[in-house]
């Protein structure tokens, strides 16, 4: 007879293990025929332009308060004048990777996983296959393409609203000059910086994507299971996204410097 952690430890094991299979052939099936353009297309759209006001919104408050409270601290060694690298720095190489990941996994992560767990036990899933439709190529496949392609993206897109709400708190409340703020920007980056700022939230995408496709399809029990879905794809979700963020920092600061 198995005891609660064994247990809880095997079903762990098995999550693994299918999450690991889910991953083989999710790389075979990106590489191979037939392709559903139209429903990339339709996630692309879904994930990146709706994704986008949350995205921005995120970047410009966390650009804002970043400013104000560097501001402050550097106020106490006479160097107010170098938040520009500050903001510039920790959102390009940091903050924006993993607060876009982050909202994500919340919106497009639970997202996913609610709708593919509600097709599953509803048996549309089941009914894709007998209609000889293979579900992963054309469930699994746009999904994850989308959340891959459109997280650098939208990373981007947060990084710069941060940039020019750290300019604005920097020009009205700190009195820092204009030129001297967009200054101190150039000159706190490197191109390692921009590299890094690009790569990680490829990654960071595959994961939420992956992780929202995995959970769906594996759901079970009606629509209490789709609540379970939902709830546990952004946990598993946000807590992969700062442990990769934690282990693939390292390696990029090994390879781009």
């Amino acid at each position: 007879m198995l005891t609660h952690t064994e247990r809880w430890m095997k079903a762990a094991v098995l999550e693994v293990q299918e999450y690991v299979l889910l991953l083989g052939h999710i790389v075979r099936a990106a590489v191979t025929a037939p392709f559903y353009r139209r429903d990339v297309v339709m996630q692309f759209e879904a994930i990146g332009i709706g994704s986008l006001t949350v995205v921005s919104l995120t970047g410009f408050f966390t650009g804002a308060a970043l400013a104000l409270q560097t501001g402050q601290t550097l106020d106490r060694f006479g160097a107010r004048t170098l938040v520009g690298q500050l903001v510039s720095a920790s959102m390009i190489r940091e903050l924006g990777p993993v607060l876009t990941a982050l909202m994500l996994a919340g919106r497009v992560g639970s997202g996913i996983a609610a709708e593919l767990g509600s097709m599953a036990v509803t048996d549309q899933i089941n009914a894709l296959r007998t209609l000889g439709t293979d579900p992963l190529r054309k469930l699994v496949i746009p999904r994850v393409l989308a959340t891959t392609m459109m997280a650098p993206v939208l990373t981007v897109i947060a990084d710069t609203f941060a940039i020019i709400a750290g300019w604005i708190i920097s020009v009205t409340n700190l009195g820092v000059g204009s030129s001297t703020y967009w200054t101190q920007v150039q000159e706190g980056l490197y191109l390692g910086d921009a590299w890094q700022g690009i790569v990680k939230p490829f990654v960071l995408g595959f994961v939420i994507g992956t992780i929202g496709c995995h959970v769906g399809l594996r759901t079970r029990g009606g629509t209490q299971g789709v609540g379970r879905s939902t709830t546990n794809a952004v946990v598993v979700a946000s807590v992969l996204v700062i442990a990769v963020d934690f282990f693939l920092t390292p390696v990029l600061m090994r390879v781009l410097y």
